[in-house]
Formats: structure tokens, sequence, C-alpha cells
């Protein structure tokens, strides 16, 4: 795979997690915020707590349902027409959210997020492409370790971008929670031009396409018929868990418990993405050669006990920065040596189907943390935080019950 390809993948990746960057603060504060005109002023916290969690749950349940055909679909007509179709469908449900903020429309806020959330299957495609055009095992962790690189900046370049163009004192009348839409509509625009441009798929193996409904739960289900894909799972599913509500929650909480809005919010993001973009680009093959992959995991699940912990209890908003880097500068490292295991346990022409199972069970965690979430704040902000603790001690718990016998060990070496 040529170096221009790699950047192209990078960026398309950049773009899809600029939605999630830059939306989160922008959405927390729109709805968070009485002043924002976005809702009643009248509304209730309880109901924009709940509010917040819908939309944010409805793009990754949204998600959720999408990946599992997209993936599916980028087996059968190529990784690059996929990506075309993935970034079209972002372009749309930018769209639909901009006309949404024109008419302070709820409804179509969710259905703009929705839209976008449904054909955000930009990541497992990229991560498939990369794996393709790898030469060895070696280099398939590393093109993983650069796909997480693309989610930091995306991380990172979204925030800030949220930031900028909001922010009046530096653009006046022209910045309103309108114009990072705007700005995220054009990078879309150049992803698309990139991959017709620059990328080719270096799979030429085609697989004919099906539309059926079922696959939606096929596709998870089929996971039983891969036994070590089954053994690595349980653990993924609350090492994602803790992960995402951890995210979903960050700019919820900073405004809830210190009053912080978008710029707050976004520095939380900005801190999230310099931790990510760090470790996963320059951490994870001198981890990998320095220490076995259960440790890498392990010390990332303890991590993030740790960090939920501190978080939840932090006696200010600029203390509360450390854990949230501490917990990202080791799934950074963590995050790659997963998804280098999944690749390991299965043939090549399941590689699409198992990264677009990574990503479905992200996705639904995230939709269904969100969604709890929401709720769960309403009664108690830290309430999110004590799952995340939880869920990562059984991640950790999982570890050492599951992850036994001679076939398991050899991919964790």
């Amino acid at each position: 795979m040529t170096t221009i390809a790699k950047i192209t993948l990078l960026f398309v990746v950049f773009v899809d997690l600029i939605g999630q960057g830059l939306v989160f603060p922008i959405i927390n504060s729109l709805i968070m915020e009485q002043d924002s005109g976005f809702l009643p002023a009248a509304t209730k916290t309880g109901m924009r707590h709940f509010y917040y969690g819908l939309v944010i749950g409805c793009f990754f349940l949204s998600w959720f349902l999408g990946v599992v055909y997209v993936s599916k679909v980028s087996d059968s007509i190529g990784r690059k027409n996929a990506l075309l179709i993935c970034l079209g469908g972002a372009l749309l449900g930018y769209a639909i959210t901009i006309v949404s903020l024109y008419l302070d429309s709820l409804l179509l806020l969710i259905l703009g997020r929705s839209v976008t959330g449904f054909t955000a299957g930009n990541q497992p495609i990229a991560q498939a492409a990369m794996i393709d055009g790898s030469t060895d095992k070696a280099d398939r962790d590393r093109n993983m370790g650069y796909i997480v690189t693309g989610v930091s900046f995306g991380l990172v370049g979204g925030p800030i971008i949220g930031a900028v163009l909001s922010d009046a004192a530096l653009l006046g009348s022209f910045a309103t929670f309108k114009t990072p839409f705007y700005g995220a509509f054009v990078l879309v625009l150049i992803a698309i031009f990139l991959v017709f441009t620059f990328f080719q798929d270096a799979r030429t193996e085609r697989a004919p396409f099906v539309f059926r409904p079922r696959d939606i739960t096929d596709s998870l289900i089929a996971v039983g018929q891969h036994p070590m894909v089954l053994r690595i799972l349980p653990v993924y599913i609350f090492f994602m868990i803790a992960n995402v509500t951890f995210y979903v929650f960050v700019d919820n909480f900073l405004t809830s418990a210190f009053g912080y809005g978008v710029i707050g919010g976004s520095m939380a993001m900005v801190v999230i993405g310099v931790a990510l973009a760090f470790s996963s680009t320059f951490l994870v093959k001198p981890a990998q050669e320095r220490f076995s992959k259960f440790s890498i995991i392990r010390a990332s699940l303890a991590v993030m006990v740790l960090s939920g912990i501190a978080f939840a209890f932090s006696p200010s908003g600029i203390f509360s920065y450390v854990p949230v880097f501490f917990f990202y500068f080791l799934f950074g490292v963590a995050y790659p040596t997963l998804l280098g295991l999944f690749s390991s346990s299965v043939s090549e022409a399941d590689q699409g189907w198992v990264m677009g199972v990574t990503t479905a069970v992200f996705c639904l965690a995230g939709g269904v943390m969100s969604l709890i979430g929401g709720g769960l704040m309403s009664v108690d902000i830290r309430m999110p935080y004590y799952i995340v603790i939880v869920t990562a001690v059984l991640g950790l718990f999982g570890m050492y019950r599951s992850w036994r016998g001679k076939e398991v060990r050899a991919l964790l070496a």
C-alpha cells in the first residue's frame, strides 16, 4: 500500500471521528445550557440529561445497524466504493443537522445524527483496508496503530474546529453553533476527493452481497462459529463499555459538575486526542515488543478503574483532565492490541467481518450506555462512572477467567 493511500485512509478516519470530537461538546452545550435557545428555557435538568443521552444514543445505535451492512458491502463491492458510500451519508447527515439548528428542532437533530451514524462505517473499512495492504503481523499491528492515530487526530481536530468556529471572539458574527458543521461538511468533501483519486483496493477478491434483515444479528451470532473470537469477545465488551461510557459523558459531567461549556468540553476531547495520538503512534510497537499482549490489556483495564474513580471524585475541573489523559494514554496501546488479537484469530477472508463485529460491539455499547446513562445522570451525575469502574473490573476478571489454554496464550504472547 502506498504512503498516499495510507494518508487517505487516515484522513477518512480523521473526518469520521470529527463527527464525535466536534459534535459532542456542541450538542452538550445546545441541550444542557439554558441560554443556547435550542430547547425551551423551562426544560428541567433531568430532561436535558435524557435528551443528551437520546441524541448520542441514536447516533451509536444507528451506527450499530449500519456497520453490519457497510462491512459486508465492503467485502462485496470493495473498500473504495464502500468508503465513498459512507462519506456520502456523512454529507447528508451534516446537512440535516445544520437544518435542525436553524429550526431548533430536536427531532431533526436526532435524524441528522442517525443518518450520520448509519453510514459511519469508515473506521472498520479503513481497518480492513489497512489489513489488506499489510505485509506481515508486525506491519498489521503498526497499521492498526495508525488507524488509532487517525482516530486521535479526529478527536483532537474536532473539538479544536468546533471551539474555533463557534468562538465569537475569533470569528465575530460568523461564529455560531452551525459554523463547525459547515466546516465538517467541507472536510467530508475533501475526503471524498482523496478516496476517489488516491485510494485503490489491495484486495481484489469479491463476495456476492445479499441483503438480509437478519444480517444485523447473524454477524454477531456468527461469533459462535469462531471459538477464538468468542474467547476474546467478553473482555472486549467490558473494555468497550468502560471506554464509551467514560467518553460519552465527559462533556456532560464537566458541565454539570463544574459549569463547563463548549471550551471546557472541547479541552477534554483535546486531552483524549493527544493521549491517544501519542501512545497509539509511538508506543504500540515498543510496548508489544517489551510486554505481552495480556500485560498491556490488563494494565489498561486497571488504569480504567483508577481513572474512573479519580474522575468521578475530582475536586476540580482542571484536576479531572489528569485521569482523562491516563485513561486514554493506556487505551491507545491496548485498543490496537485487541484489534490485532481479533485479526489473528480469523482467516484473511473474514477480516472485514471481524472488524465489523468489533465496531458493532463498540456502537451497541455506546448506544445502550448513552440511553441508560442519560437517565442515570438525572439521579446522580457520577453514575456513568460507577459503570466504568465496575465494567473495567469485570474485564480484568474475564481475562483471568476465560483467557486460558494454549491457543489463547499463543495469541497473547
